[in-house]
Order: C-alpha cells, then structure tokens, then sequence
C-alpha cells in the first residue's frame, strides 16, 4: 500500500530540505489528500499507464498518481525537491521503477523515457500557459490530461469563442483538441494558501493532427496578431501581416471570415483557414 502525505509530512519535508515556497516558482503545496485524488481520478488514471507530472515538489499529487498504479516520469526544476522525491516514494511505499524523476525545466523538455501518455500536474501559475503548449507541440503521445491551474487560466483555456475570457490561449490550446472545466478547489488545500482560487481545466487530444508544424505556426503566428490588437477589426489588426489592410481584407475574405470581425469571434478552425490561405 501506498500512503499519501498528509499536512504534517509535507511541512516536515519543508523543513528538512529547508524549502520555503517561493512567488518566483510558483510553488504552492497541495496538503489534502482527497484533493489529489480527485484530480487523479478527474483525469481518469489507470494501472499500467504511463503519467507525466510537472512540478511534483514534495510528492503529494505523485503518490495519487503512482496509488493507482500507474507509472510517472515526473519533471521539477527545484534540485532539493528532484534529488528527495526517489527517497519519499521508496518510504511511502511506492515500487522500484514507477518513478522516474527529471530534474529539468519543464520549457526546455524535449525528450521524456516512458512515452507518457497522460499528463496530471499542479502547474505553477506564472507559467502554466507556456508550460501545456510546450509539452502538447513537443509530445504527441500526450493524449488527455487534467492539470490544476489558476481559476482565470483555466477559464480561458477551456473558453468558447465570443466569450470574455476567450483569448490567443484558447484558440492555441484548441488547436490541439477540446478543454473543459473538471472541478474546483479550494485555496485552503494549500501551503502556503495562494491569495487566487485554482480550478481543474482537462484536455482530449485530437485523434488525427490538425496540420503541419509550419501551418500551426502560421497559425499561430495570426492568432498573435489578432488579439495583440483585439479591439481593431481583422482586416487592421492583420494588416501588419499581409501588408495593408487591403491585403489582410483579400485573405479574410477568400478564407471565408467577414473582415470587420474581431479575433474573439473566430474559432480555431478560422484561424487555420486563414492561415491556409496565406
């Protein structure tokens, strides 16, 4: 049996590595145990999978994961928390081999043993956008995940357009498959207690890709442009694009989308028409 941490463990551990959360990484402990198995079980993990964890810190959401006796590669850029998760799971009873910790920067990954499958992580605020869109263009393999992120994030991760919050994360995100909300948590299962509320946003890869590597970066590249100046319409907001707003109107048009439009009422499919036509 594999026993999870508890709010003592995981101060204990605290003191012992003499790790102190810090604003810069974004490190906020969760201290429930119901609270990560709620997210294992949002994300649907089973015996025998292989699961990537992004900033595991102390070990709290990686006993959830390994307790249904999957496997986890796990990332942590902190070197105190990497070289001391081995050593927890081996004490918690976690078996030799269901572990791999990588002790990396999650932005700079470009090879995972293991070919995870399904990615479960408590991403750290500041930097969970560039953190999923990285490990969705760099690993294909990934093919569902449920991450816990800020409230605000995860609303405009899963966003439809024409919504307040729909912006360039949720055309780039949707790109890749549909999101959706996947439950709330409370601020108080964490140490310390963040001073935003966090909620569980869950993906589904795409069963065939979109496109190219160069048409996603086409994409993506007027994506960028059109919210950088989201109150102008298209055919402005892309002019500096396709080099007048002449221009910018032709492509629109031959694309099938109005030019008067602005970038939040397009969906992702509209971009990608866009960009086939440039």
């Amino acid at each position: 049996m594999i026993s999870l941490l508890g709010a003592a463990d995981i101060r204990r551990l605290a003191a012992e590595l003499d790790v102190t959360p810090t604003k810069k990484l974004g490190q906020n402990f969760v201290v429930d145990a119901n609270t990560v198995r709620k997210i294992v079980h949002a994300a649907s993990v089973t015996a025998r999978e292989t699961v990537l964890e992004v900033g595991p810190g102390l070990g709290s959401l990686t006993l959830a994961i390994l307790e249904t006796g999957a496997r986890v590669t796990a990332v942590e850029i902190d070197h105190r928390l990497a070289q001391r998760l081995p050593q927890t799971a081996h004490e918690r009873g976690v078996p030799e081999g269901a572990l791999e910790v990588v002790r990396a920067d999650a932005l700079q990954v470009h090879e995972l043993a293991g070919d995870p499958t399904v990615l479960v992580a408590n991403l750290p605020y500041n930097v969970s956008v560039p953190v999923l869109l990285h490990l969705l263009e760099t690993f294909p393999q990934l093919q569902r995940g449920v991450v816990m992120v800020q409230a605000e994030v995860a609303e405009r991760l899963a966003a439809p357009p024409g919504s307040k919050v729909y912006g360039a994360p949720s055309v780039k995100a949707a790109w890749y498959g549909p999101w959706k909300l996947a439950g709330t948590v409370s601020r108080h299962v964490f140490w310390p207690v963040p001073n935003v509320d966090s909620l569980l946003v869950g993906f589904q890869r795409d069963a065939e890709p979109r496109g190219s590597e160069e048409l996603r970066r086409r994409t993506f590249a007027i994506v960028d442009a059109a919210f950088g100046q989201r109150r102008k319409m298209l055919r402005q907001a892309l002019s500096g694009i396709y080099g007048g707003s002449a221009a910018a109107s032709a492509v629109l048009e031959k694309a099938g989308v109005d030019p008067t439009s602005r970038g939040e009422a397009l969906s992702v499919d509209d971009y990608q028409r866009i960009a086939g036509v440039s």
